[in-house]
């Protein structure tokens, strides 16, 4: 449920949960701009830097964030990436940001960006408990909203901040905000010269951050208040809280493989300013799985939320921010919704689900949109065959066992194959090959309407897709453990057409025939799975990271595997929960089987 704003006749937007408004009628941006980015020296602190974290308590109507938004896109000595972290118990509803913000011209575009993403993350109109990422300008400011309690949020996040806003309600009406263990908190993700600033002056807040290591100043407050409180981060003892961690210079990167998952890598390596070479033994990107002509992509339900369905959400809604922004819809994705059909334990009948925030793309065409938002250098018809350390580089060798090119950071990306590439004495990667085969052809003229939506259940269905031909369905897919031939097999056809017989008995009639006569074409291909169906992601040895294992959802796991990646080398705010990030980790005993 969203929490309710009560709007007071001279627009002063009031909390009636706490008792106090969450700004003036007229002076919220102002404060935004006085009290929080000049009390951290904003935008000038940022200048020049390739990355700016800003942490704050307090997300409420979202004005900090929309004035350190339009601040970055203002300045020309502007980071490379803006990340802003924030907590927020209770969300607004979109409609209340989009109100907060409407006095604000400046920020209205922004404000409405903001709102469009916000429903996306929740089923009743805000972002529902968890760790959420939002992207903006093609994924340079992002986003990462932990929907929680504050003493909970930051607890083991692992990340730096630059700049700290605190912004809760009033101490004495939102005392966990402002208390003692939630500022420790927040003093364990800054460093040295981390600049804190903040609207309240109270006495024991100030008391609290000297506590926790801020050397702090008054300052002239936003009227009504006196004053206000900033600050840096200067404590007299050296902070044992966290394990050093230097984040890795951009340097060359090589990716090896050009399917979902390696070309979202070198999409979100570019990002941060690195140079991508990506190769591929095949001479076209997308030319294995990864050329799946299209593809489902909606949340998987299990009815205890496992670990598995959690990430899977996540990652939905990261791979389908990225449609909005790089593909056309309608054309290569759409948001059609899913239809799932779920049979319980021990029942006939089964359930229909509507998942609202789900439907299909082309897979390829998301391939093709991040290799050219990487600028990344292709080399197609290359052939690895395996990678040695040499003078702190990574050496990628050919049949021949001679060098091919080297790189300060390999990412492989290469399905099945990746297991093949590692060093001598690496982990034996737990990776199986499963064939799969998709029976598809063309929409008639004389055809029943199709369903707008698609269908899931124990197979798939998706109609209406353009082709260039006219319109496509396709159904399926069979599941072939351990099998790699792509020869296209009758017995998949018609146990396609039994599944589809099962999700839609109507359809499955009126294409029946098609299935007899044998005017039904076939794809094939081979997905890469591990043993427990979550992807391999992580660091092998030093520089050498994989991306793989994605199985049968490698359009919802590929971008928040490859943002996943960015976030571990460069030390920034993770794009999920520390626990689900932990799950996906190469190094994690969670990963293991």
């Amino acid at each position: 449920m969203t929490e309710p704003v009560q709007w007071l006749p001279d627009g002063t937007p009031r909390s009636p949960r706490f008792d106090d408004i969450y700004r003036s009628a007229t002076s919220g941006l102002l404060q935004a701009r006085h009290v929080f980015l000049a009390g951290c020296g904003l935008p000038q602190a940022w200048a020049g830097t390739r990355q700016w974290c800003i942490l704050e308590t307090g997300f409420g109507l979202g004005l900090n964030f929309l004035a350190a938004w339009q601040a970055w896109r203002d300045d020309p000595e502007r980071p490379q990436m803006l990340h802003f972290v924030s907590v927020e118990a209770w969300p607004v509803a979109a409609a209340d940001l989009l109100r907060s913000a409407a006095s604000h011209p400046e920020i209205e575009p922004l404000a409405q960006a903001l709102a469009a993403q916000w429903t996306e993350h929740g089923t009743q109109g805000a972002p529902e408990a968890g760790t959420h990422r939002m992207s903006f300008e093609q994924g340079r400011v992002l986003l990462t909203l932990h929907v929680r309690d504050v003493q909970q949020a930051f607890r083991r996040e692992p990340f730096t901040a630059d700049s700290v806003f605190l912004d809760g309600f009033d101490p004495e009406r939102n005392p966990v905000m402002w208390d003692l263990q939630t500022l420790k908190s927040v003093a364990r993700h800054c460093r040295r010269g981390s600049r804190v600033a903040t609207w309240t002056a109270a006495g024991h807040v100030r008391r609290d951050l000297i506590a926790c290591g801020f050397a702090i100043d008054k300052a002239e407050g936003l009227p009504p208040k006196r004053h206000r409180v900033e600050g840096v981060f200067a404590p007299s003892w050296e902070p044992k809280t966290r394990k050093p961690f230097t984040p890795v210079s951009p340097a060359h990167c090589v990716v090896i493989g050009a399917g979902l998952a390696g070309s979202a890598v070198a999409a979100s390596l570019a990002r941060r300013g690195w140079r991508v070479t990506v190769v591929d033994a095949a001479t076209v990107p997308a030319a294995a799985a990864s050329g799946l002509p299209v593809g489902m992509i909606a949340p998987h339900h299990t009815l205890d939320d496992s670990l598995l369905s959690r990430l899977c959400r996540a990652g939905v809604r990261a791979s389908l921010q990225q449609a909005r922004e790089l593909l056309h819809e309608g054309q290569d994705w759409a948001a059609t919704g899913v239809i799932e059909r779920r049979v319980a334990i021990g029942q006939a009948d089964a359930a229909w689900h509507l998942h609202a925030q789900a439907g299909w793309i082309k897979p390829a065409k998301l391939v093709q949109a991040w290799l050219k938002q990487a600028q990344a250098q292709w080399l197609g018809g290359v052939f690895v065959s395996g990678l040695v350390r040499e003078a702190g580089q990574w050496v990628l060798l050919d049949s021949t066992g001679q060098e091919l090119m080297r790189a300060d950071l390999v990412v492989v990306a290469a399905a099945c194959g990746s297991g093949l590439l590692m060093p001598p004495n690496s982990m034996q990667l737990p990776l199986q090959p499963i064939r799969g085969q998709v029976s598809w052809g063309l929409v008639h003229a004389d055809d029943a309407s199709m369903p707008s939506y698609a269908l899931k259940g124990n197979g798939h269905f998706i109609g209406n897709v353009p082709h260039e031909d006219g319109q496509a369905w396709y159904c399926g897919a069979s599941f072939g453990r351990g099998e790699t031939d792509l020869e296209p097999r009758a017995a998949d056809h018609q146990a396609n057409l039994e599944r589809l017989q099962v999700l839609q008995p109507e359809l499955a009639q009126q294409l029946a025939p098609r299935f007899a006569a044998g005017q039904v074409q076939a794809w094939t291909g081979v997905r890469c799975a591990s043993r427990n169906r979550r992807p391999i992601v992580g660091e092998m040895h030093a520089g050498l990271w994989l991306s793989t294992a994605m199985g049968s959802r490698g359009l919802s796991f590929a971008f928040l595997c490859a943002e996943l990646i960015a976030a571990r080398l460069h030390g920034e705010p993770l794009p999920l929960a520390l626990k689900l990030a932990d799950a996906l980790d190469l190094a994690s005993e969670q990963r293991l089987p």
